[in-house]
């Protein structure tokens, strides 16, 4: 990725009249700042799905459940109201 990408700037009035223009440069890889009274405000990026899709079973014997797991402890379902 080079050190400086170039982007577009445009104010909000503009991005609203071409929203889907906007959005076509940024599935083309542009990135547009979005501006209000010339300052920008927000971003109008390309978007990347950054989440690996999970292993089902990758931390097989990794993870002990100690007997008693599921035992309600008195104290805190007293605190809870769920017993007297």
């Amino acid at each position: 990725m080079p050190a400086y990408e170039p982007r577009t700037t445009v104010n909000i009035h503009a991005a609203k009249t071409h929203l889907s223009r906007l959005v076509e440069r940024a599935e083309q890889g542009e990135e547009t700042v979005i501006a209000r009274n010339g300052k920008p405000v927000a971003r109008l990026v390309p978007y990347h799905d950054q989440r690996e899709p999970r292993q089902p079973g990758l931390l097989r014997g990794q993870i002990r459940i100690l007997p008693g797991f599921d035992e309600v402890d008195e104290e805190i379902a007293r605190l809870f109201g769920m017993i007297n």
